[in-house]
């Protein structure tokens, strides 16, 4: 008979009178643990030993258990800082006691319970007695957690404890001990292994695969192949993937390319006169303040025209138009040139509507962007500090609300997203503004998905436009949420996200 090295090494170490151990089999052979158990039980299969099991229950230390090792069990210290009150005359305050006994937070209804449950004594309108009868050292469960941290840490059989069950059970309820199982496997030669070993067995080493080298060489004739196993599973492979949000974004860009948009970009830190200034929103307005956006401690920003400047000034100030009025309000360039991380990339709209960007601005044009912005929100299942905004605007004469809805309802129907409502808006520079809602297709709750409207005369004449500009901001994540049926805007990147879904979450098309 032919048998790989290593079982044949477990035959050998093997006996047809006594069990042994796959541990002192693999301190005899020099083999792991875990090889002597795979050899065993390939030699069980050929009919050669016996593999047995032993289940053991094992107990060993938690965090917490090993921590009142050392500073001993709190219904212990408040025994200890009792008598040494003299809580056994008569009664003490609990509250001088308790510092007494280092207690703290949690640890003080965990002695307080236990106090009374082992006997210690009896609190009474906020004093303490303890009873000088009782000997803590005898403690059952603090002799049985002494016991388990003798053992170094390692998982202690539960029946080399010399400890009641209940004993056991009742520090497994506190969370001081894990309670777990043990697998010990033995080894015994059958009858067939000893016949085995009288007619003598020859050792083979086993080829896991076919070799170009074995094939030249030949050796492949007196090779010992292992059988292949169809039915054993698969390591799961996994490459490299696109993250849900990236791959959002590029089907977004491919919708709004194939709609006849094209692209823009630009800088994330700019200057509050792109990023507001421009927008017609007064320089006094709350979200302008410090509360609602990240500024910057850096130079102001040149290179912004001045007569642009003070055309956007005299928007502020006094209107635009026959009819315009302004906002009469404080306005500074200073402040204007001031650098932000931008709260929407609307900013980028302003600049291309400009022309600063070299944008070609014969109507009709249309232009997107999927940019970050940054907003100093409170987190929560549908806000982020940063995100992602699907800006875009058009250009062109005679632009309606019917325009814009008809547009959204395009862009949304590219997604499996049939069913938008709109809401009319206030904004400070698009009028007819409203806001676009979705239903999520897992909980059926109503999320907003952006903001829309017309931009104001006010914002496009100063910018020396002189046709209708219809513009929106999109927040990307909400729109993976209702793609992908993510119940919380943090499931889909940060500490929060879980890696199956990331494996697994599509991108409608």
């Amino acid at each position: 008979m032919r048998l790989p090295e290593r079982q044949l090494a477990v035959l050998e170490a093997a006996s047809a009178t006594d069990e042994r151990t796959v541990a002192e089999i693999a301190a005899e052979t020099d083999l792991k643990p875990e090889t002597v158990a795979g050899a065993a039980f390939d030699l069980a299969d050929e009919g050669l030993v016996e593999v047995g099991s032993e289940t053991d229950e094992t107990l060993a230390l938690t965090d917490e258990g090993r921590r009142y090792v050392d500073a001993g069990l709190p219904e212990t210290r408040l025994y200890r800082a009792g008598l040494d009150a003299g809580a056994d005359a008569e009664p003490v305050s609990m509250g001088a006691v308790i510092g007494e006994a280092g207690l703290d937070g949690p640890e003080v209804d965990i002695a307080l319970a236990n106090f009374a449950r082992k006997g210690f004594g009896s609190v009474d309108g906020g004093e303490l007695s303890v009873d000088l009868d009782v000997d803590p050292d005898a403690d059952p469960e603090a002799t049985a957690l002494d016991a388990l941290a003798d053992a170094d840490g390692e998982g202690l059989d539960a029946d080399a404890l010399d400890v009641d069950e209940a004993v056991i059970d009742q520090l497994d309820s506190r969370g001081l001990v894990a309670v777990g199982e043990s697998v010990t496997r033995t080894v015994r030669l059958t009858d067939d292994g000893v016949d085995a070993l009288m007619t003598g067995v020859e050792a083979t080493e086993r080829v896991g695969a076919l070799t170009p080298e074995l094939l030249a060489s030949g050796e492949w004739r007196d090779a010992d192949f292992a059988e292949y196993n169809v039915e054993a599973d698969a390591e799961t492979a996994r490459g490299g993937r696109k993250h849900v949000l990236r791959r959002t974004a590029d089907r977004v860009k491919d919708v709004l390319v194939g709609m006849g948009f094209q692209e823009m970009e630009g800088p994330h830190a700019d200057a509050d006169f792109w990023i507001n200034d421009c927008l017609f929103m007064p320089q006094d307005h709350p979200a302008r303040t410090h509360w609602d956006r990240f500024a910057l401690d850096v130079d102001r920003m040149d290179g912004i025209p001045d007569e642009l400047m003070a055309r956007v000034e005299a928007a502020h100030r006094d209107g635009w138009g026959l009819d315009g009025d302004g906002y009469h309000s404080p306005w500074s360039a200073d402040f204007a040139r001031e650098v932000a991380l931008r709260g929407h990339t609307t900013s980028l709209s302003m600049r291309y509507l400009s022309g600063v960007e070299g944008a070609e601005l014969e109507p009709p044009q249309r232009y997107f962007s999927v940019e970050k912005v940054y907003r100093n929100d409170t987190l929560d299942p549908t806000h982020l500090l940063e995100f992602f905004q699907i800006e875009g605007w058009v250009m062109a004469e005679d632009l309606s609300v019917r325009d814009l809805m008809g547009t959204f309802e395009e862009f949304y129907r590219q997604f499996g997203i049939t069913d938008i409502r709109f809401k009319p808006h206030y904004n400070p520079y698009t009028e007819p503004s409203f806001e676009l809602f979705g239903e999520h297709p897992e909980t059926g709750e109503e999320i907003e998905i952006g903001n829309s409207g017309v931009f104001r005369e006010e914002v496009t004449g100063p910018l020396g436009v002189d046709c209708d500009v219809m513009a929106w901001g999109l927040a990307l994540e909400r729109l993976a949420m209702l793609t992908t049926g993510a119940e919380d805007i943090r499931d889909l990147h940060g500490t929060l996200a879980d890696i199956d879904f990331l494996r697994n979450a599509e991108v409608s098309y």
